[in-house]
């Protein structure tokens, strides 16, 4: 029997042919995969065949490689409760997603609740049972005839040479067919007999029984066979699954909490925001507290851009078509764009066209008419870096499935800056522009980041490689010099150039994309931009662009659930409430009430005809920083009481000293 040496989660080791995964780790009953330079395999793969040197991998249940084995596992076994239910029902695809899983059905009536309750208990008796998952390679025909009752699935073997990858051939179809072999899955009971298969490129767990009870099935809904509508609709069922039943309940409580913390719901009960039917699906009106709360963002990121060298330019919100196509986002992004409007078109009296018309254009992007700003006349290497910046609303044609109140809108407002320098500029402006945009992020209360490096789709770009390469090296070198986790994101950048974006966790640790900073060497060229170099000659300069919040809304919206609706004092929309404890002191708390707006404060007075404990309680439900009460004691000395959000109270404080309180947290952009 031969021997090889592989490195074995990093210690040397000698292994002999037939020799599995299962062998190797036959003492962790944590290890249910492997890494094999590279790939994910099976646990019960045998090693034989692997060249001396090769790195083999435990894969841990409670890695992020072994939760996508656990949840596409628990997938199959939901297909497996489902035929068992409805034996006529036909298999789409179950890949893993973040935090779950889905399976698509062709079945003939919807699922519903009582549904899905039942088809848990029938994985529960799957799970219990311990069917292991066994891999077995097929020839294309074998595959046709094992699964000739199942449409979808031949479809797939159908497209599986259809693109170098077939993982690429339809939407979750890499967790099925693949460039390689053709595998299927047999579910086996411990008596040897199949009580189940798949078609499927896995890797899954050694047995049904690791899935264990951390598992759920949260909802159905429709959806389009591999995400067209030309084709059939089918019934998805989403389900999640955690290496325990303590994480699954942790998770449903972090869903609860992020349910209580919708944006949308919290902008309807602080009555911040709405989405009129009479305007259209994903644009949003501001009401006088989300408008003022959109204020304060706004004026706030003004002032530290002007501190930090910007200057402020306006731009219409429609232009013809021509600019669109000299940027190339007409050849690149038109689907996002909306329709264009034809305009200017004259004619006689005989309705003869007389002066053609041409297409206006809703502007998606504020950066091919900042390019028109910098060369509206000759520029000098002496006014590089210029820094335009706009508050800039544009408009993007999102599908009706992928609008999601602010965070996902048709019409929206960029915070967008656009930055010319020299290439021998361009690293300390990134350096200095990924400073100023973690700093300004800090200010609003998030604190907690990691960067995303994302580089060239090479079927949607623009530009040379070579310069491509260096401004991916450059954005990659700025990025590691900060000192954050950087993260790649292959193939994500925009067609003209690799961008930074920075990720922030909220308060209950989900993560937002905030920033971008793109690196672009291409609009430049499209543009003809050039500036009078210190020789005398013409040169391009480079162009960021860099949009800071991403929008004002989307950046609203997750203020609003990282704050649970409980506004820092300075973003608050009513930062005091006045509360008297009966009506003759209304007049009382009036005068402190005007005390603290001729300091800017934004104060209200309850002189509603409700008791005071329901005036409390309001005040609690409307998250107001600050509650002033006034009675009788109040009044003789002169003070006033404070209740604070968290519930503690502090009495008879003196009316200057109340003032200066809450001016200087206000000030100090505290949360109180």
């Amino acid at each position: 029997m031969s021997v090889r040496t592989l490195t074995i989660d990093g210690v040397s080791r000698e292994v002999s042919d037939g020799t599995t995964g299962t062998d190797l780790f036959a003492d962790r009953r944590d290890v249910v995969a492997l890494n094999v330079d590279g790939e994910l395999t099976d646990l019960a793969v045998s090693l034989h065949g692997l060249p001396d040197g090769a790195g083999v991998e435990s894969v841990t249940l409670d890695s992020p490689e072994g939760l996508s084995i656990l949840r596409h596992s628990a997938a199959h076994v939901l297909a497996q409760a489902v035929q068992q239910v409805n034996p006529d029902a036909k298999l789409g695809i179950g890949p893993p997603i973040t935090d779950g899983f889905y399976y698509d059905f062709d079945v003939d009536e919807p699922f519903t609740p009582e549904d899905l309750r039942a088809l848990e208990k029938a994985m529960a008796r799957i799970v219990k049972e311990g069917q292991g998952f066994r891999r077995r390679v097929v020839t294309e025909d074998e595959a046709r005839t094992e699964l000739a009752d199942q449409p979808y699935k031949l479809e797939l073997i159908g497209l599986k040479g259809a693109t170098a990858d077939g993982a690429e051939a339809a939407e979750g179809a890499s967790v099925e067919v693949g460039a390689g072999e053709l595998t299927i899955y047999d579910n086996v009971r411990r008596g040897g007999e199949v009580a189940w298969k798949d078609l499927c490129r896995g890797p899954h767990l050694p047995t049904t029984k690791l899935i264990g009870n951390g598992f759920a099935l949260m909802r159905s809904a429709a959806a389009y066979w591999r995400g067209s509508e030309k084709n059939p609709q089918l019934q998805r069922i989403y389900g999640t699954a955690w290496p325990s039943k303590d994480d699954l309940k942790a998770y449903t409580e972090r869903l609860a909490e992020a349910e209580r913390r919708d944006h949308r719901r919290l902008g309807s009960e602080m009555d911040l925001f709405s989405f009129p039917d009479e305007i259209g699906s994903g644009l949003a009106v501001f009401h006088p507290k989300g408008g003022i709360v959109r204020m304060e963002m706004e004026d706030y990121s003004r002032r530290r851009h002007v501190e930090e060298g910007y200057s402020f330019v306006n731009t219409p919100h429609i232009t013809k078509g021509r600019l669109f196509e000299v940027s190339q986002h007409l050849s690149w992004y038109r689907e996002g764009m909306y329709p264009p409007m034809h305009l200017d078109e004259e004619r006689d009296a005989e309705g003869n066209v007389r002066k053609p018309g041409q297409d206006y254009y809703l502007k998606p992007m504020n950066c091919p008419m900042h390019n028109l700003i910098f060369r509206s006349r000759g520029r000098s290497y002496r006014e590089l870096p210029l820094r335009l910046f706009e508050f800039g609303t544009v408009y993007r044609n999102e599908k009706s499935g992928v609008v999601h109140g602010l965070t996902r809108a048709r019409g929206f407002t960029q915070d967008d800056a656009h930055i010319y320098c020299t290439r021998e500029q361009m690293k300390d402006e990134l350096t200095t522009t990924l400073n100023f945009v973690l700093g300004l992020l800090k200010d609003y209360g998030l604190t907690d980041f990691y960067l995303e490096l994302s580089t060239k789709d090479p079927e949607k770009s623009v530009g040379a490689d070579e310069v491509w390469e260096e401004a991916t090296r450059t954005l990659q070198e700025v990025g590691e010099a900060s000192g954050l986790e950087l993260v790649p994101d292959p193939g994500g950048a925009a067609f003209y150039g690799p961008k930074i974006s920075v990720q922030a966790r909220d308060a209950i640790g989900r993560t937002w994309q905030m920033s971008t900073i793109q690196l672009d060497f291409n609009l430049p060229e499209l543009f003809e931009l050039e500036y009078t170099a210190a020789d005398g000659s013409r040169q391009r300069p480079v162009m960021i662009h860099r949009a800071l919040f991403g929008s004002i809304e989307r950046f609203f919206a997750v203020l609003l659930e990282h704050y649970a609706g409980a506004f820092p004092a300075w973003l608050a929309p009513v930062q005091v409430l006045g509360v008297p404890v009966a009506d003759v002191f209304d007049d009382y708390l009036r005068g402190v009430a005007d005390q603290l707006r001729a300091h800017g404060v934004r104060v209200e007075l309850d002189t509603s005809d409700d008791r005071f404990g329901k005036k409390i309680r309001n005040a609690a439900k409307e998250k107001v920083p600050f509650v002033l009460i006034a009675g009788g004691e109040d009044a003789e000395a002169g003070a006033v009481s404070f209740r604070f959000r968290d519930g503690s109270q502090r009495n008879q404080v003196p009316i200057a000293e109340a003032v200066e309180l809450i001016t200087g947290a206000i000030a100090r952009r505290e949360q109180v």
